[in-house]
C-alpha cells in the first residue's frame, strides 16, 4: 500500500511539471508580437514542393501560389515528383512548375527527396534569395509569400516557420477538433516558445530558408520526423526559427479515422524515437551554458502530445481520489484549469471559427480514438518510409 501511495504521489509531481511549462508557454503567447520593423524588400523566392503521387491536388498547390499577392517574376515554382507512379510530374508541369523527377525506391522519403533536389539541382535555385517548402496538398494563403518575403527583411532572420492551418475545419467533427489542435499546437506551442527563448520548433509545411543556408546543409534529415530533426540541428548551430502567424498555408484534413490514424501513428511514432535521442544532449547543452532556449527546446520535445497528457492526467486523478489525501486534489484541479486555459487560448489566439468551438465537446471521442494508436506504436515496426496519406477528395477511391 505504501508503495502505491508513493507512486501515485510521484506521478502527481512528474504530471505538475508539464503542466506548468503549459501555462507559461500559454502567457509567453500572448505576449508574442511579429518581427516587422524592417520594410518588405520583395526577395526572389523559390517554392519548393516535395510531392509523391499528388496528381489529384498538386495543380491546385501550384495555383494557390500564382494567384497570390506577390510579383509573378518574382517567384519560381519547384515540384519534386519523388518516386511517383502516377502523372503528378506531367500535371505539375503542364501548372506551371519547373519538375524534376526522382526514382530510389531503396531511399524513400520527404527528407531524402529534399536533400537530393538541394545537393544535385543548385543551378535551378541559383539566383535565389529565399527556398519555402510546402506540401503538395496544402493551400498558400493570398500573402503567403508576401509575409515571407517581409520576415526576411528583418535583420538576422535565416529560417521561418509559417502557421499551418486546416482548410476544411467545418467539413465534420474530426477536422473541426483538428483545427483547434492546430491553433494550439501550430500557432500557440510556436509563439510562446519564440517568445521565451528567440527560437522555435519547424513543422515540416511552410517553412522557409535563406538560399544559402539550404544550399550549405542541404536536408541531411531523413527520418519521419525530419523538420524536428532539422530543428535541433539549426539549434546546435545557433541558428534560430522564427515564427511568422501570418504566413498562412491550409491543409485539407481527412474526416476517416483509418487515413487519420496511420499518418499520425507513424510521426508519433517518429517523435518518440527523437525523444529518446535528443533530450539527454538538450539537458546537457542546457547546464553546460545555461542557455535557456535549450531547456525550452527540450520542453518542447518531452511534455507528451495533448491526447496522451490528458490521458495521463486522468488516470493518476483517478488514482489520487482512491489513494492520496484530499489536499493532492489542489494540484490536480490545477492541472485541469490549466488544460482548459490552454486550449481555450488557441483557439483565441487564432480566431478560431463557431464551428471548431463546438466541436471542442468531442475532444474525449478524439482521446479515445488515440489510445490504440498508442498501444500500436509499442508493438509495431517501426519504418522511415513516406507513406503517402489519402486526401479527403480521394476517400472512396482506391489508394496508390
Amino acid at each position: 500500500m505504501h508503495f502505491i501511495v508513493f507512486t501515485v504521489t510521484l506521478l502527481v509531481i512528474l504530471l505538475s511539471i508539464p503542466a506548468l511549462y503549459l501555462i507559461i508557454v500559454t502567457i509567453a503567447a500572448y505576449l508574442f508580437r511579429k518581427e516587422e520593423l524592417a520594410a518588405n524588400r520583395m526577395f526572389e523566392i523559390g517554392v519548393l514542393i516535395p510531392a509523391h503521387n499528388e496528381e489529384a491536388g498538386i495543380a491546385g498547390t501550384i495555383e494557390s501560389i500564382k494567384a497570390g499577392n506577390y510579383p509573378a517574376e518574382n517567384v519560381k515554382i519547384f515540384v519534386i515528383a519523388d518516386n511517383c507512379d502516377d502523372n503528378t510530374a506531367e500535371v505539375a508541369r503542364n501548372a506551371g512548375a519547373t519538375v524534376v523527377e526522382r526514382t530510389n525506391l531503396q531511399n524513400r522519403g520527404k527528407g531524402q527527396a529534399l536533400d537530393w533536389f538541394l545537393k544535385r539541382n543548385k543551378a535551378l535555385y541559383d539566383g535565389l534569395d529565399v527556398i519555402t517548402i510546402i506540401d503538395a496538398d496544402v493551400r498558400a494563403d493570398r500573402n503567403y509569400l508576401r509575409e515571407v518575403s517581409l520576415s526576411f527583411s528583418q535583420p538576422g532572420i535565416q529560417a521561418l516557420q509559417g502557421y499551418n492551418g486546416v482548410s476544411n475545419p467545418d467539413a465534420g467533427w474530426r477536422p473541426g477538433l483538428l483545427d483547434a489542435a492546430f491553433n494550439v499546437f501550430n500557432h500557440l506551442r510556436m509563439a510562446g516558445p519564440f517568445q521565451l527563448s528567440g527560437t522555435c520548433a519547424l513543422k515540416g509545411n511552410g517553412m522557409a530558408f535563406d538560399k544559402f543556408l539550404l544550399e550549405e546543409t542541404g536536408w541531411p534529415c531523413h527520418s519521419i520526423v525530419e523538420d524536428m530533426e532539422f530543428s535541433f540541428l539549426l539549434l546546435m548551430n545557433e541558428i534560430s526559427v522564427h515564427y511568422n502567424p501570418d504566413a498562412i498555408v491550409r491543409s485539407e484534413m481527412v474526416t476517416s479515422g483509418d487515413s487519420a490514424s496511420s499518418q499520425r501513428s507513424r510521426w508519433e511514432s517518429g517523435r518518440f524515437k527523437l525523444v529518446g535521442q535528443m533530450a539527454l544532449p538538450l539537458l546537457r547543452l542546457f547546464f553546460s551554458t545555461g542557455q535557456i532556449r535549450y531547456l525550452v527546446s527540450f520542453a518542447e520535445l518531452t511534455v507528451p502530445p495533448l491526447s496522451l497528457l490528458v490521458l495521463l492526467f486522468a488516470v493518476t486523478s483517478l488514482l489520487s481520489l482512491i489513494f492520496l489525501d484530499r489536499a493532492w486534489m489542489l494540484p490536480i484541479a490545477a492541472w485541469w484549469a490549466i488544460l482548459l486555459f490552454y486550449v481555450v487560448s488557441g483557439q483565441i489566439q487564432r480566431h478560431a471559427g463557431l464551428h471548431t468551438w463546438r466541436v471542442l465537446v468531442a475532444a474525449p471521442l478524439y482521446i479515445l480514438w488515440k489510445i490504440p494508436l498508442y498501444l500500436a506504436m509499442a508493438i509495431r515496426k517501426k519504418s522511415d518510409a513516406w507513406v503517402r496519406t489519402k486526401r479527403e477528395n480521394e476517400s472512396s477511391a482506391p489508394e496508390k
